[in-house]
């Protein structure tokens, strides 16, 4: 099966976060949302807390999506923001039926922000291997990183591919 993350510059915020970093215009969620449901068996997207009503109502936006969230116990504070941001929505879409017998994976994950990656918004491997476990990937299964920014994501999905590889070799 077909899977992918995609993790844009949140609505609004491209300009504010990644104008020095790259030439980043706002994304188009619904289009986004389109193409990922389109072109893939399962997705996840993140987005932030104030983006979720808008996102999900979007007209491609699937009835049958789950939201899950990221919390974050070492955020990053804003002066004048308050209460924080310390959680994010990652919205799902999951055909994978599990059976019984599988481990029931949790529709949180609680892991701290990353600093000094050179790139606002780059997640830490704790949430990368939390994103396979909520799609239910197996290295049968095709991965594609929409929005690569850091790397980071593709680096976890590659190492776990070859650690499972190793484990059978």
């Amino acid at each position: 099966m077909k899977y992918a993350y995609a993790d844009p510059p949140y609505v609004k915020q491209a300009k504010k976060h990644y104008s020095n970093e790259l030439l980043c215009a706002e994304v188009n969620h619904e289009v986004l949302i389109g193409y990922l449901c389109d072109h893939f068996d399962g997705w996840a997207l993140s987005c932030s807390s104030t983006s979720l009503k808008y996102i999900l109502g979007l007209p491609t936006c699937p009835d049958n999506v789950r939201i899950a969230s990221w919390v974050k116990p070492f955020a990053s504070f804003k002066p004048n923001v308050n209460p924080g941001y310390c959680w994010e929505p990652v919205i799902f879409y999951n055909p994978k039926k599990r059976d019984r017998y599988e481990a029931t994976i949790r529709d949180f994950v609680s892991v701290n922000i990353t600093l000094g990656k050179g790139l606002s918004g780059a997640k830490p491997p704790a949430f990368c291997y939390w994103i396979f476990d909520l799609l239910g990937l197996d290295e049968n299964d095709e991965f594609v990183d929409i929005f690569p920014g850091s790397g980071i994501v593709t680096e976890c999905w590659e190492k776990i591919c070859y650690q499972r590889r190793e484990l059978y070799a």
